[in-house]
């Protein structure tokens, strides 16, 4: 029989190696999570990432030592829904800088197996919170989480319901621009990660997306940011807008993303110094 605890742990390692991992914290989370209990009973079909990302390929047998290599899992084939890809989330959530009882919200929290990782990182006195748009995936969640009790899964749109003050917040769906409750309510020292991303498709913006990862840190005298990489990733429905969607590709398209320096809540004019501008503030150059 394979022995699993052993497998985390190379598993984990693995991500430490591949992702460059700096958290001591979330390499210990992702060697105690066990991957099976979010994606039920094998075979299953996995992919593997970017750039040689190919057609799903079924495993030989239902042992869970498959799914401790760093590749996707379909968690609805049909649809193109996975299991995101370890390597990539584990750096994302590196850069969330998480530390021992942070309060964090995971928007698009799936069937909660990051979450779990989530929770294992900020430890017994951290608390998470999972929200889910889809009710069927937010059940599943919530009883996958249920033996976690620093967590918590709530059922609706990450836009609009409000969990309180965080530390740290992680959206799992690609907006156009950060929402404002994000941004109202992450704490002051908090971080807020998202991805921002252009539709594929130029006259449906609710469609998958290619952009980058957006880091925004909060301080007293307001908001940094800055990109951190690539992603391409499903849209973060009622985050989205045709006329964002159009913005953003144009701004990408002048491939200077690097500029970006801060972010302005204040209503302006646009100026040079907008990277992109939008009617409540901007992604500014300006340190």
């Amino acid at each position: 029989m394979t022995d699993l605890v052993a497998a985390r742990r190379r598993y984990a390692e693995s991500l430490r190696a591949a992702a460059n991992l700096r958290s001591h914290a979330l390499v210990d989370a992702f060697a105690r999570v066990p991957r099976e209990h979010f994606l039920g009973p094998g075979p299953w079909q996995i992919m593997v990432p970017p750039p040689n990302l190919g057609p799903y390929v079924t495993t030989p047998d239902a042992d869970p030592v498959h799914l401790y290599q760093d590749v996707l899992v379909a968690i609805d084939a049909a649809r193109m829904l996975n299991n995101g890809h370890p390597a990539s989330l584990a750096a994302w959530f590196d850069a969330l800088e998480l530390a021992a009882g942070d309060r964090v919200l995971h928007v698009g929290c799936g069937v909660g197996y990051y979450t779990a990782v989530l929770a294992e990182t900020v430890g017994a006195d951290g608390q998470v919170t999972g929200i889910e748009l889809d009710a069927e995936l937010a059940a599943r969640s919530r009883a996958n989480l249920a033996y976690l009790p620093n967590t918590l899964v709530q059922q609706g749109d990450g836009n609009a319901l409000d969990t309180g003050p965080r530390d740290a917040i992680f959206i799992n769906a690609g907006a156009n621009v950060p929402q404002p409750l994000w941004l109202d309510r992450l704490t002051v020292g908090g971080r807020l990660l998202l991805p921002l991303t252009a539709s594929f498709d130029e006259t449906e913006t609710n469609t998958h997306g290619l952009g980058l990862m957006l880091k925004i840190m909060r301080s007293a005298a307001g908001y940094g940011a800055r990109f951190i990489s690539p992603v391409g990733i499903f849209p973060c429905i009622g985050a989205r807008s045709l006329e964002a969607d159009r913005h953003l590709r144009a701004a990408f398209a002048r491939g200077d993303s690097d500029a970006v320096r801060s972010l302005r809540r204040d209503r302006h004019e646009p100026t040079d110094t907008c990277w992109l501008h939008w009617s409540t503030g901007c992604l500014s150059t300006l340190a």
